[in-house]
């Protein structure tokens, strides 16, 4: 890793992905809670304006309409922010997930890298609850290479979806192209000491955060977990029984996010170890700009090093 990566917004890649795939034959339908621009759905707008519609601040009305959408056979994407995206839990769960219809919600400026529009427009609590939802599949892409694969991916597998996209502009760890699997871990180095398992804008972090541990003789191995549901349990098992300490790393409430998911994963399995917890912790965020509300909330690659010498202590 290197300070001369690339970066952009994972926000960035649906719009022009949707584009292109329907360009390719896709059949796909975008409506918007006005807030197309900032999503990047409005480039869709621009090139299908026969095939977006616009609801202005209504998200439940949103998600209906996506639903309604979606019975007549068209792949239905809903583009609004994630914190707004939780006003229609319920027509989520009603008119999409019970009955699996094909609606992905790409909600985008998740998270407390919202920055400066404070605590009311952080989503800290999308992960747990999406992901309660049965039948959705929920993906957090680490860098806007793996968020174009995941649109795709959606494109590609019928039934809800709820992808989280990030408002800042991060680096772009796959240059070499995209490596997601839906429902599977990306190995992004191998270790022997413990293993950190991150999501988002954690992953680069995360990278970081092995990098300077290897520098002091402990190595880490690093898991991309991009599908937060289904998740990875073969993978999560394979790092206890291989490094026999795990730190979770992700920008959500610890206490309902991917941390716990993979504690309760590992706690019924026969590879139970020490684990350690970087995330929001208990608390909303606060306004400031995204990278000083990362730095308050323990978000850093410093914080991901700090909770590994921790699990590693334990460990030993």
């Amino acid at each position: 890793m290197t300070t001369t990566l690339p970066a952009a917004a994972t926000r960035e890649a649906l719009g022009p992905t949707l584009v292109r795939l329907q360009h390719q034959g896709a059949d796909i339908v975008v409506v918007d809670a006005d807030l197309g621009k900032s999503t990047s759905a409005r480039t869709f707008r621009d090139a299908f304006p026969e095939r977006f519609f616009t609801f202005g601040v209504a998200e439940q009305n949103m998600i209906s309409a996506a639903g309604g959408l979606a019975t007549l056979g068209h792949t239905v994407f809903a583009s609004t922010f994630a914190v707004f995206a939780e006003h229609a839990f319920d027509q989520l769960r009603m008119s999409i997930a019970q009955p699996r219809l094909n609606v992905k919600l790409v909600a985008s400026h998740g998270g407390v890298s919202t920055g400066e529009d404070g605590a009311s427009a952080q989503s800290i609590e999308d992960f747990a609850l999406f992901s309660s939802l049965v039948n959705v599949t929920v993906c957090v892409p680490a860098d806007v290479v793996e968020a174009q694969a995941m649109v795709e991916a959606a494109v590609a597998n019928p039934g809800p979806w709820y992808i989280r996209t990030g408002r800042p502009k991060i680096p772009v760890i796959y240059t070499d192209g995209p490596r997601f699997q839906l429902g599977r871990a990306d190995m992004l180095r191998d270790g022997s000491d413990l293993t950190i398992v991150a999501c988002g804008l954690l992953v680069e972090r995360s990278l970081r955060a092995a990098e300077a541990l290897e520098r002091s003789g402990i190595t880490a191995r690093v898991l991309n977990m991009g599908t937060i549901r289904p998740l990875d349990v073969a993978a999560l098992q394979d790092a206890a029984r291989d490094t026999g300490a795990i730190v979770v790393a992700e920008e959500h409430l610890t206490h309902s996010g991917l941390g716990a998911m993979c504690a309760q994963a590992l706690a019924a399995t026969t590879q139970p170890v020490p684990m350690e917890f970087v995330g929001v912790q208990n608390r909303y965020g606060e306004s400031g700009t995204w990278d000083e509300v990362l730095e308050i909330m323990g978000l850093t690659a410093a914080g991901v090093e700090q909770a590994a010498r921790r699990v590693v202590a334990r460990k030993r």
